[in-house]
């Protein structure tokens, strides 16, 4: 879930309420990598992510052959690659097994040690081509990093905040091991071979502009990355695509039209309520939309002042930045519709269009 070098980890969206996740800060026991068989033919790969609320991805190993595709790989830190050998282990399996890696989206903790698999395994990399941001963000992070910072100072965070952001950030790795192009491109109709038949790849940005789900339509399965989680989540890129809000929900659709039984998603176990799933998450952003215009309603406020008043928060609101991205591309989106328009000035300003 986590692009590399973002501004804060991806994977919080998985946290239903995202003001859970900065209350929830307490250390916890070290996690382990763990395999487990869900299905003939399908493995589990649970992997460690150093991220509160967040501890652990999934990584999913489908037979084929006299071998495994592996689709997404876990993230790249001290220690990442003996926690997938070891999940790898639990199922009978070892990193020369891989004959094909599949990343949903180039987010650190899906695409982190895809370079290394790779090189182990001598076997190719499948990936959505959009996935530029990720390649600038660890190859240039300064840059990066600037650039995260003039939008939030933009958007009116204050400098106290953003000094602190900064060098917290300036201390981090990305979390990729090294950036890698695909060997193929994941687009519309692609299809990845294994034994329980092909698995046909769909669009699904907004969450990413990367980001792919695959379905295996004789069985019923979705493989769907940060798409959908067990919990009913949102997480946006803002700043790599025109529209991330309406791009999900028209990803939303498109999964919808599938009618899928089993839903192996990024983050936490499987589950078969997948259509109900697929509605919490048009409500939510209906929600989040129905507050940040009554926000607005008053008189125009600043993205910044915006988040106290949809998201339920302890302490100062920049405890969250992502709350920030999401508050951004909901803007973005009603901007888009024709409700919202932004002023000019510094900090920049949104108000209800007339």
């Amino acid at each position: 879930m986590r692009p590399a070098g973002a501004a804060v980890p991806s994977s919080l969206g998985a946290v239903a309420d995202t003001a859970d996740a900065t209350r929830s800060r307490s250390p916890s026991r070290r996690e382990l990598g763990r395999g487990e068989r869900v299905l003939p033919g399908v493995y589990r790969l649970r992997l460690p992510l150093p991220w509160p609320g967040v501890p652990h991805c999934n990584a999913w190993a489908v037979a084929a052959g006299d071998g495994v595709v592996l689709f997404d790989t876990g993230m790249h830190q001290p220690g990442s690659l003996a926690q997938l050998e070891r999940a790898l282990a639990m199922c009978n399996l070892r990193v020369e097994h891989v004959r094909l890696v599949v990343c949903t989206h180039a987010h650190s903790d899906h695409y982190g040690q895809a370079a290394d698999v790779v090189a182990r395994a001598g076997c190719e990399l499948w990936m959505h081509p959009n996935h530029a941001h990720m390649r600038d963000m660890v190859l240039e992070p300064d840059a990066a990093l600037a650039r995260r910072l003039e939008i939030a100072r933009q958007s009116g965070v204050p400098e106290e905040p953003l000094r602190r952001y900064a060098a917290e950030r300036r201390s981090h790795e990305s979390g990729i091991s090294a950036p890698i192009e695909p060997d193929r491109a994941l687009l519309r109709g692609v299809r990845v071979a294994s034994d329980l038949g092909e698995w046909v790849v769909y669009e699904t940005p907004g969450h990413d502009p990367s980001h792919v789900c695959l379905f295996q339509r004789e069985r019923r399965l979705l493989i769907s990355g940060d798409h959908l989680l067990g919990r009913i989540s949102l997480y946006f890129d803002y700043g790599h695509s025109p529209d991330p809000v309406g791009e999900f929900l028209h990803s939303l659709d498109v999964v919808d039209a599938l009618d899928a039984r089993l839903c192996l998603p990024g983050h936490g176990r499987t589950f078969t309520d997948v259509r109900a799933h697929i509605h919490g998450n048009r409500a939510l952003v209906a929600e989040r939309l129905a507050r940040i215009r009554e926000a607005l309603r008053a008189e125009p406020v600043t993205a910044f002042a915006i988040i106290p008043r949809v998201y339920r928060l302890d302490g100062n609101a920049f405890a969250g930045p992502w709350l920030l991205t999401e508050t951004l591309a909901m803007l973005t989106h009603l901007e888009r519709s024709g409700e919202v328009t932004r002023l000019a000035g510094e900090p920049q300003r949104w108000v209800l269009a007339n």
